[in-house]
């Protein structure tokens, strides 16, 4: 019945669009009401003011799917709308349950990001706010400062409506910086923030909203890559203010922000079935939304969620908008957004109140939108030179403790093991976990040559014997070189073994130290400039490759396994190559199978790369490009280059018919990148080929995609920032306590050393001057007493300890200290 009498008041029967719960209420009551059931706002069934309708549109969409009839009788949402705002900022308990312990990522179900009813957002109106779509009988106060702000064109509508030039017809919104401010002020001053809270609620109600506030010229296109058309200051501006307002004002945004998200959700499904394809003003509006500093909250994080889902789900060309849109913010609103998404998906992964938030099984997708939207600043990031922010701010250190072998199986094995990865976004992994996944793959490929070693023993009916599990090089200190040589070229089948040196003629079991001096001895004698392999420039500081011709290239490819033996055995390598020798490392990072002809370490590099190099080479090709006088005649270059090879000079052309092109304006840009490949590329291909191939001859594996060149540095040649106070944390002692004064005196030498005494002191006890890619916390130390104080301090390089005695005086214990340091080579070491 529409209309009947209760205690001579008129009531009406109204109901719910969505679950279709009915209810009564009094007439001269506002028309659209909470549904107690689901959350979503309803009209009345009988008499008074007419339903909406596109309520009613969407009430018949819903009735017609059995799958939002069967969700809603489960109790479909997470919480009602209201609930949710009045526990925005609160301490209470959901009625969720418990999250299950996440183990790995691999258990949300696939990266395609499926719908769950029971994490979406209802619709969001509110008769205090700044609604588009209106009953007859709303009234909005607005003081006379707000009305200039609002313009009545923005209330007509929730659509943008077309031009005959089909162009939006946005409202009118003509507030900037310093009105804003002022208005925050007087707020502040007379506590009085209605004109902010109708700022707020308005700007963030819908995309076509946001743009009429924010976009430099609402009545231009922005359809450039190189220009979203935003007022980027305006917006942070606005943001920086927020958190500041009362909360009433933040939970009028965050339902402005939802009502913007369902509007755009509900344009993109509506219709004739058709996907309505996204406008550059709706990716300007995502972009605006992505900085809200709201969404650091856990409470917001089922809005922020949804948010982070629509942006993945773009399709590839928005991305590509996006991309550029967001390499042309500043470094400081990226790295919030950086820092934000690492915290949604920390707490997602590992809930410190997992009540707090939606079951895992119910939101499985919000990890792969949070990581998706990730890549999107990445890769703007890449594309930015220089980058916005360094690479490791990329890093999530809360991913290290994850089944990192798992992700790794997973993003391998696509067919069996279908499903999210993080190793699809290695950006995401750490340099650690990179490692942890790089060793433990090293290690397995240790086990099975090792069981294929021990099946063959016992094939031939042989003894086995625990030599035959590892990699044993057997080296006479004379012949260093030739030896590690010829050790290496006969045993290639056992590179992935456990590698263990032995001195021939000196007593000593290699524990890891005896490894770590051969990798020192060994590098240390090939890249001194008389052996004539490498080339070092003291300006640049670095090594390169000479572009001798040799008979043979394989002490080339005798450097290349060693770099490989040193990650395969987490040796960390004295080692100064360039950046650009990694970047030629990994191209491709995968060997080319069953190819040996396939062109390897050949990669586009610049002038900034040769910088690295030939500083002053670099910088002369600069000024040739920059020079504004005639180039042909003041230069009188031509397309050739002269080398030194052996005390004789050697021109090679950098093209057919090099020697009669002269470099002119018009073609020295040809001339300097012809320059630049052939230093880097075409002069040393033969070397660095042996090189590349015996690298990937001991470290193939399809981890190294995941890697940049600068990590593989890092797992290289380590940390070299060396810090002694905290190698001091991570110090324990034996017959000895921090408390001692001979050990207050050790740290008091060891912290006046320069820098270059405690990167000896550090190969003297650990057999290495560099530390491991995590910092000295990743390190043992350890500091023995031992008597006998005529008796130099000594070391043993496997355990990283140092066998110090009690000496009576500072003095004594620094002069003997010096002495042990300075003289430490096949001395002391074990």
């Amino acid at each position: 019945m529409a209309t009947t009498q209760n205690n001579g008041e008129q009531i009406r029967l109204i109901e719910c669009p969505i679950c279709d719960h009915k209810a009564k209420q009094q007439v001269n009551s506002p028309p659209r009401t909470i549904c107690p059931k689901c959350g979503n706002f309803y009209v009345d069934s009988g008499e008074g003011p007419p339903q909406p309708r596109r309520l009613v549109r969407e009430r018949q969409e819903r009735k017609n799917i059995p799958e939002n009839e069967e969700r809603n009788k489960q109790g479909g949402r997470l919480q009602t709308i209201s609930n949710f705002f009045q526990n925005l900022g609160s301490n209470k308990k959901g009625k969720n349950k418990t999250d299950k312990p996440y183990n790995s990522a691999r258990s949300q179900p696939s990266s395609s990001m499926s719908e769950d009813s029971s994490s979406e957002l209802p619709p969001i109106t509110n008769g205090q706010m700044i609604n588009q779509k209106r009953s007859p009988n709303f009234q909005l106060s607005l003081t006379s400062k707000s009305r200039e702000s609002l313009s009545p064109r923005s209330l007509r509508s929730d659509k943008a409506t077309l031009s005959p030039q089909n162009r939006h017809i946005y409202p009118v919104r003509t507030k900037n910086i310093d009105q804003f401010l002022d208005d925050i002020k007087n707020a502040k001053e007379k506590d009085n923030w209605k004109i902010v809270q109708d700022f707020y609620s308005t700007t963030f109600d819908s995309f076509m909203e946001i743009n009429a506030v924010f976009k430099r010229d609402p009545g231009k296109e922005y359809k450039s890559t190189e220009d979203p058309g935003l007022k980027m200051d305006f917006v942070q501006i606005v943001f920086d203010n927020l958190l500041d307002t009362p909360q009433e004002i933040q939970k009028a945004t965050l339902k402005a922000t939802i009502n913007s998200l369902l509007k755009d959700k509900r344009n993109q499904e509506s219709g004739n079935g058709m996907i309505r394809p996204h406008t550059k003003d709706d990716l300007r509006a995502y972009l605006v939304l992505m900085q809200n500093p709201q969404f650091e909250s856990a409470s917001t994080y089922v809005i922020f969620a949804h948010m982070l889902r629509q942006i993945a789900a773009l399709n590839d060309h928005d991305h590509h908008f996006l991309v550029h849109w967001i390499r042309r913010l500043k470094s400081v609103p990226v790295r919030k957004l950086i820092k934000r998404l690492h915290s949604f998906i920390s707490i997602r992964l590992f809930p410190p109140r997992p009540q707090d938030l939606p079951p895992m099984q119910k939101c499985s997708w919000w990890v792969p939108s949070a990581t998706k939207v990730m890549a999107l600043i990445n890769a703007a990031n890449n594309l930015s030179s220089p980058p916005l922010v360094p690479f490791y701010e990329f890093y999530n250190p809360t991913l290290d403790h994850l089944d990192l072998m798992a992700e790794y199986y997973t993003w391998q094995n696509p067919s069996s093991c279908a499903g999210f990865s993080f190793c699809q976004y290695p950006f995401i992994l750490s340099i650690t976990a990179k490692r942890t996944i790089l060793q433990r793959d090293s290690e397995q490929q240790m086990i099975i040559m090792a069981r294929r070693s021990l099946v063959a023993k016992v094939q031939r009916r042989q003894l086995p014997d625990v030599g035959m599990l590892f990699l044993n090089l057997n080296i006479r200190r004379a012949y260093l070189v030739s030896d590690s040589l010829n050790e290496i070229a006969e045993k290639q089948h056992d590179l992935k073994k456990k590698l263990k040196v032995t001195f021939v003629g000196e007593p000593g079991l290699d524990m890891g130290g005896l490894t770590k001096e051969w990798f020192l001895l060994l590098l240390r004698q090939i890249f001194h400039s008389d052996y004539g392999m490498f080339t070092y420039d003291k300006k640049a500081g670095v090594h390169w490759f000479s572009s001798a011709q040799c008979e043979t290239y394989q002490e080339f490819n005798l450097v290349g396994v060693l770099m490989g033996l040193a990650v395969y055995n987490s040796i960390i390598l004295d080692i100064r190559f360039p950046a650009c020798c990694y970047k030629k490392l990994l191209s491709p990072a995968v060997v080319p199978y069953n190819n040996p002809r396939a062109v390897v370490g050949v990669t586009p590099l610049t002038v900034n790369d040769l910088k690295t190099v030939q500083p002053e080479v670099a910088s002369g090709l600069k000024d040739l490009l920059l020079y504004d006088g005639d180039v042909e005649d003041d230069f009188g270059l031509t397309f050739q280059v002269s080398q030194s090879e052996f005390g004789s000079v050697k021109t090679v052309e950098l093209k057919p018919g090099g020697v009669d092109i002269y470099v002119t304006k018009a073609n020295r840009e040809e001339y300097v990148q012809l320059y630049v490949d052939w230093v880097l590329n075409r002069s040393i291909y033969p070397q660095f080929q042996a090189f590349y191939h015996g690298f990937h001859s001991v470290c193939a594996s399809n981890a190294l995609i995941m890697l940049r060149p600068q990590e593989v540095e890092m797992l290289v040649c380590g940390n070299p920032n060396l810090d002694m106070k905290e190698l001091k944390k991570v110090t324990v002692y034996d017959g000895y306590s921090s408390n001692d004064p001979a050990i207050k005196n050790f740290w008091d030498i060891l912290f006046s050393f320069p820098l270059d005494l405690q990167k000896k002191f550090l190969l003297f006890t650990t057999g290495s001057d560099r530390i491991p890619i995590g910092g000295m916390s990743e390190m043992q130390f350890k500091i023995s007493r031992v008597s006998g104080s005529d008796l130099l301090p000594m070391a043993h390089t496997c355990f990283n300890q140092l066998v110090l005695p009690g000496y009576k005086s500072k003095k004594s214990l620094r002069q003997k200290l010096l002495t042990a340091i300075e003289n430490a080579e096949g001395f002391g070491l074990e």
